[in-house]
């Protein structure tokens, strides 16, 4: 046993043959936490468990769960690529007991595995304890048979572990690894500790406390087990190397990435590669999880993770996108344990792709900047912050990468300046994390939901059943009973009302029975499957085990149905006329209309939606029968059921297709989905696109209407349309080319008049005719003439013509044009020819014009600037201001 795959499956098999349940690893964006950023350890999925919060159907589990550390408290990218056991991405391998077995069971299974299943030799293995617990010295002596001097006791917070200032806490005991006396370093405790020599690979924490508050715990009524163990790590054990570089997995994508680029995998680019090698696998599952790069949050972390591999590469020489051509071989080493890489292959190319075309734009220019700023430092200086932040800002760099990049001629950068520019701009562009997880833990329903089971949701057979009142919270509190005007959220045990879930708004309507009546605005979903009612009591006051019947407002039903469906047939439709690549990245369905946000990297052009448009209309005019089933969920995905990335699905999935299949049995559109539809696609109606935009860097969005709506907005284009035609009598045929005519007959008039107000402004009414400027105009100031005139009327961007044609009128000298607005508003144009422009600026002098009216400033070149003013009543004074100046 030594490939990763390998020592993964006998792990997760060890224990299901303990008794444990293989629970999948969760989503990268914890669900269940608000204070982390990614998940970072297997106990994340399993923390309202924990806490007593959840319940699950086993005591005992085990998972591999995908971990990022790159963001916020745990943050490990800086050492990637130049230590031998950092990484973004890793796999932690775990067992969890929830209250049923503790510290013997948990020290034998492990000792069993690493000793047995592994075939460790015992004698490289020690084991730290913390200091107080004797229990668990005493267990390992037992249990492995290991002396007092391979129990070494640690007093320190290394070896008690807390989820936070209060809540579940308990001793640890970490398992050793001996890489032998070749390598410096001593055990953990000694001054020698931080040397490589001894390896910490498998963490077992005994949950034995509960910290009411600092310094005062107390026992927990089921002590519980939380054990993590590094993939990588023990892979590197188990394969006889030191460093996790070394192991099967990351040997096989370093080869990939050498291939490629040419570079030698020992030689003084290692550590480049390896940067490559692990930040492909953090970014690739980061976007398979739903996050995609930005400049804020997770998208933002997502984005210094790949841009920093992005530079590794072209410090290895890559001259094209390199990231995007090594998916393959990542999901080819990863992909069986993984399905999701699988699935979302295609979007991860294309997301990496763009995002590493548009930085090598922006690449070269910064590491110039880069470089000139720091041409004077030598080793041991500090390159200056605010330039590190301009380069952030400006050019995109992160500021890890500006530190990696000084990294090998050992300059650091000033944080301390860096993070004050941060701090001036934090509004502009946000660097420390300071959002949640996908849902807020809100505490009061985990316990209602222990306490009353799932609710039974009935709204897909119907939209009015009998219910009875099983839970009432008002202000976050459990109440019994709500008064006539209460605000109250409603809990019912069974309810044809659809609550907010995969894009689909909440169902509202009415609840009545027995003299009460309350209006619900909105049903939500909480705890997993507590469907919660929220509204306002009209009539009468609601009690706890009230029956009550239950009538969702089946017009607004009607049309969410409609747009839904319609939302699945754009959704085939997109992909059939944009490609494969195409996957949903969010989505509205309300009563009035749909929203659909896609992965795709540039606009739609308009036959391009009128294209997809025609193909989803195309369906809805088959009117066929839209059908529902439920499938394992590998059943469903293995028949080409298309599902949300991100999305988290249970064992049994509720599986929607429509229109005949082409290539799938199962229909034209075959989706993953627990949202309402129509019965037949007819009954959308008529589907309209009504906009399409950008949403974020690689997102689009399309709207639509359906049904009713759809017909409405149609009807009022045509006959907006119709009115048009009327007007400019011609008919809807010939309407586009008659409104292109008149704007052409319009550019020409509008052209046509601009000249004859520069005539007429230029010539006055004595030379109207010629449009030459009158020569009352025209006066010689010392020995140069001088043509100065206010006008009105005339737009800014036409009186620098008309100063030229002055100045082609006088042969040589200086023209002045002041303007005067409608507004009482002055510009001001200066032309000097060029055989005096040694004498005359023409930017000094529109300073002088733009004084003398109110103004300040101007620009331009010595031979014609422009200026303004407010004050236009002051153009002739302006005009004397530019002579007495040229006679000065």
């Amino acid at each position: 046993m030594s490939g990763v795959n390998e020592i993964r499956s006998a792990y997760l098999n060890y224990f299901a043959k303990n008794g444990h349940e293989i629970v999948p690893s969760s989503p990268l964006v914890p669900r269940n936490d608000p204070t982390l950023m990614f998940t970072n350890a297997g106990m994340v999925q399993f923390k309202n468990v924990f806490t007593g919060l959840e319940k699950r159907p086993y005591e005992r589990a085990t998972s591999s769960q995908k971990c990022v550390r790159a963001g916020g408290k745990h943050n490990d990218l800086d050492n990637v690529g130049y230590t031998a056991r950092h990484h973004t991405f890793f796999e932690m391998l775990g067992n969890f007991s929830f209250g049923d077995y503790f510290k013997e069971r948990a020290i034998e299974l492990a000792w069993n595995l690493i000793t047995k299943e592994y075939g460790l030799p015992k004698d490289r293995l020690l084991v730290t304890v913390y200091s107080e617990d004797e229990d668990a010295a005493k267990l390992w002596k037992k249990i492995a048979g290991l002396p007092e001097s391979k129990i070494i006791r640690i007093g320190t917070s290394d070896n008690f572990w807390q989820m936070g200032d209060t809540g579940p806490c308990g001793p640890c005991s970490e398992i050793f690894f001996d890489h032998g006396d070749k390598i410096w370093g001593g055990p953990p405790g000694s001054p020698e500790e931080d040397g490589d020599r001894f390896i910490e690979i498998w963490n077992l924490v005994f949950m034995q406390f509960d910290q009411i508050a600092p310094g005062n715990r107390v026992a927990l009524p089921k002590p519980s087990i939380d054990t993590g163990m590094g993939l990588e790590r023990i892979a590197a054990v188990l394969q006889g190397k030191h460093d996790n570089y070394e192991i099967d997995l990351f040997v096989a994508l370093i080869r990939a990435i050498a291939e490629l680029t040419g570079a030698d995998p020992q030689g003084e680019q290692k550590a480049s590669l390896r940067v490559i090698a692990d930040h492909l696998r953090a970014s690739s599952f980061l976007i398979s999880d739903g996050v995609l790069p930005s400049n804020e949050g997770r998208g933002y972390v997502l984005r210094r993770i790949m841009r920093r591999a992005m530079r590794h590469g072209q410090l290895l020489g890559a001259k094209e996108p390199l990231m995007y051509r090594l998916v393959w071989a990542l999901v080819r080493e990863m992909g069986q344990a993984y399905p999701e890489l699988v699935r979302a292959e295609n979007l991860i190319e294309e997301t990496l792709k763009l995002e590493e075309t548009r930085f090598r734009k922006t690449l070269d220019r910064g590491l110039t900047i880069l470089d000139e700023k720091s041409a004077s430092l030598k080793k041991g200086d500090m390159f200056d912050g605010e330039t590190a932040f301009t380069l952030y800002d400006t050019y995109g760099f992160p500021l890890d990468l500006t530190q990696d990049a000084l990294r090998n001629r050992g300059i650091g950068v000033d944080i301390a300046s860096f993070t004050d520019a941060m701090e001036q701009q934090r509004k502009k562009a946000r660097a420390a994390w300071a959002g949640s997880g996908d849902t807020a833990t809100e505490n009061i329903w985990f316990p209602l939901r222990e306490k009353l089971g799932a609710s039974e949701f009935l709204g897909y057979d119907t939209e009015i059943a009998e219910g009875v009142v099983t839970a009432l919270v008002k202000d976050g509190k459990e109440i019994e009973a709500a008064a006539t005007g209460d605000s109250v959220a409603i809990v019912m045990n069974q309810t044809p009302f659809y609550a907010e879930s995969g894009g689909q708004v909440g169902d509202t309507g009415i609840l009545s029975g027995d003299g009460v009546r309350v209006r619900v605005t909105d049903t939500q979903k909480k705890a997993g499957d507590l469907y919660v009612h929220l509204g306002t009591v009209e009539q009468g006051t609601l009690k706890l085990d009230l029956p009550l019947q239950l009538e969702v407002d089946h017009a607004r039903r009607t049309s969410i149905r409609a747009n839904h469906s319609a939302t699945h047939l754009l959704h085939e439709a997109l992909r059939q006329v944009l490609g494969d690549h195409i996957a949903q990245r969010g989505s509205l369905v309300a009563p009035e209309r749909l929203r659909f946000d896609f992965a795709h990297n540039k606009p739609i052009s308009a036959d391009e939606l009128r294209r997809i448009e025609d193909i989803a209309n195309d369906v809805v005019l088959e009117n066929g029968e839209v059908l529902t089933r439920s499938m394992a969920v590998d059943d469903a995905r293995d028949s080409g059921a298309r599902a949300l990335f991100g999305e988290k699905y249970g064992d049994e999935v509720r599986v929607v297709s429509m229109g005949a299949g082409q290539g799938n049995a199962l229909g034209w559109s075959v989706e993953l989905c627990g949202g309402t539809h129509v019965r037949r696609t007819g009954d959308i109606g008529l589907i309209s696109i009504s906009g399409e935009s950008a949403v974020a860097s690689g997102v689009r969005r399309i709207e639509a209407l359906t049904g009713n709506n759809a017909r409405h907005a149609v009807n009022a284009t045509i006959h907006t349309a119709k009115a048009a035609a009327a007007e400019l009598k011609t008919t809807l045929d010939d309407l586009p080319a008659r409104i292109a005519a008149l704007v052409e007959e319009r550019k020409k008039l509008e052209n046509a008049l601009s000249d004859a107000r520069k005539k007429l402004a230029m010539g006055g009414g004595a030379a109207a005719g010629g449009g030459a400027a009158a020569t009352s105009d025209i006066r010689t100031i010392g020995d140069v003439k001088f043509l100065g005139r206010a006008v009105q009327g005339i737009e800014m961007k036409d009186l620098k013509s008309l100063a030229d044609d002055g100045k082609k009128q006088i042969g040589s000298g200086v023209v002045a044009i002041i303007n005067v607005g409608e507004d009482g508003k002055a510009g001001a144009v200066v032309g000097v020819t060029a055989d005096l422009t040694s004498r005359f600026s023409a930017v000094d002098l529109v300073k002088i014009a733009s004084e003398a009216l109110g103004g300040k400033g101007g620009g331009g070149r010595p031979d014609m600037a422009q200026a303004g003013g407010p004050d236009g009543a002051k153009a002739d004074a302006a005009l004397k201001a530019i002579e007495a100046a040229m006679g000065a």
